[in-house]
């Protein structure tokens, strides 16, 4: 017979075992996102806000059991909108099991569209990033997952005509855009939209940082004296554009900002809204409070004994924010689903997003639906304008020039 103390020691052995193999299976059940931010950078407005509306999300969800049993592990690593620093945290999240990389930046996802190629990790970029992306047979592990640069332009266009009488021929737009590769990129569907619908194009370049603008919105008022202007722009830009066109006398119902120039940081900087009223910006989350998932993030932190956070107020960036985590959620469900509930990997989450369908989020997100060969998820957008204090949505869920959109995605 053993002695009592070896039995002792055996069963706290033992416990010690069970304790062990219990943490293990607790680490197995975390799936972890990698997740970069710039809360600190040129960027930083957009961050501040962005970034809590995405771990918010991921809180929620974990509040409630995670996805399919697995707790969400979002890892942030802030890179100051440099590429240098970009690189280097993708390396250390792929080292930490990333199967997932939220990416933040136009230059930062050029720079890793190949590493997540060939490390079979998924990379979103919505409303950034390359708009030939879109594309999921070319770019098989990066997903714009929604409006890009491309589909912005369309609409924009296609707003410019409805509030123009419904026909562009011989009418005068403007493309007043940042001067970097972003800026430049949908060029070429404004020139194809130009023949096709016979409008007249004059462009005018912003150099960085972008503060100076003068010169240019007087010549679109005065000389070129433009029907319509669309504004690309990002930064501290989009603020300058309303105070100048303001200024000059240029109607702000006749401009309309891509999702960059379209916050309510951008009004604030502008002057507030009475400066900014009716100015027309696109959007391609749902904008405002009143979406049934935002209330539930408020009675989260109710039942904490904790006040919202103050970045909700920020609805822009923020809701982009819970609409990101939310589509990476959903495409984590569908591979731990297709996986018969086991831990998901790279390639696995790639085809999850490629399953997605239906997927609006009480309203907040579009029609969803990505597929193998559209890693954009429709390309649909919302306009909206500042008006009376706040902004006021114009329109529905739209797209617009399908055929040019695929002329140049298959080009």
């Amino acid at each position: 017979m053993r002695p009592v103390s070896a039995l002792l020691a055996a069963g706290t052995f033992g416990a010690g075992l069970l304790a062990l193999a219990s943490t293990a299976a607790a680490q197995t059940k975390e799936i972890v996102i990698g997740m970069q931010c710039d809360r600190t950078g040129a960027t930083q407005t957009v961050g501040v806000n962005l970034c809590p509306g995405y771990h918010d999300y991921i809180k929620l969800v974990n509040s409630k059991g995670g996805v399919e049993g697995f707790k969400i592990n979002a890892i942030e690593i802030d890179h100051e909108y440099k590429v240098p620093p970009s690189v280097e945290a993708y390396e250390r999240q792929k080292k930490d099991g990333a199967v997932l990389i939220s990416l933040y930046g136009t230059p930062h996802t050029q720079a890793l569209t190949q590493k997540l190629t060939e490390d079979k990790i998924p990379g979103t970029s919505p409303g950034f990033g390359t708009a030939a992306a879109a594309n999921g047979q070319k770019y098989p592990y990066i997903f714009p997952i929604a409006a890009t640069y491309w589909s912005q332009m369309t609409a924009a266009v296609k707003f410019a005509k409805d509030n123009l009488g419904g026909n562009l021929k011989g009418k005068k737009i403007a493309y007043l855009f940042y001067d970097n590769p972003a800026g430049k990129e949908p060029m070429p569907l404004l020139e194809d939209l130009q023949k096709s619908e016979g409008f007249q194009l004059r462009t005018f370049a912003v150099p960085p940082p972008g503060v100076e603008m003068g010169a240019q919105v007087l010549d679109i008022a005065q000389r070129y004296r433009a029907d319509f202007v669309i504004s690309h722009l990002f930064g501290r830009s989009p603020s300058v554009s309303i105070k100048e066109l303001k200024r000059v006398g240029f109607p702000l119902s006749k401009v309309v900002g891509f999702v960059w120039a379209a916050a309510e940081a951008d009004i604030d900087a502008a002057g507030g809204w009475s400066v900014a009223e009716g100015y027309n910006a696109i959007q391609f989350a749902g904008v405002g409070s009143d979406y049934p998932v935002l209330k539930e993030i408020v009675e989260m932190y109710k039942k904490e004994g904790k006040a919202a956070p103050k970045e909700m107020a920020s609805t822009v960036y923020y809701n982009r924010g819970v609409l990101q985590a939310a589509i990476h959620l959903e495409a984590i469900r569908n591979a731990v689903k297709a996986k018969g509930g086991a831990k998901p990997t790279g390639e696995d989450v790639k085809k999850g997003f490629e399953q997605i369908k239906n997927f609006t989020l009480g309203g907040l997100v579009p029609p969803m639906e990505i597929t193998a060969k559209d890693h954009e998820g429709g390309g649909w957008v919302q306009i909206f304008q500042a008006k009376g204090g706040k902004w006021v949505k114009r329109t529905d869920w739209f797209r617009a020039y399908p055929e040019i959109l695929q002329k140049h995605l298959q080009g």
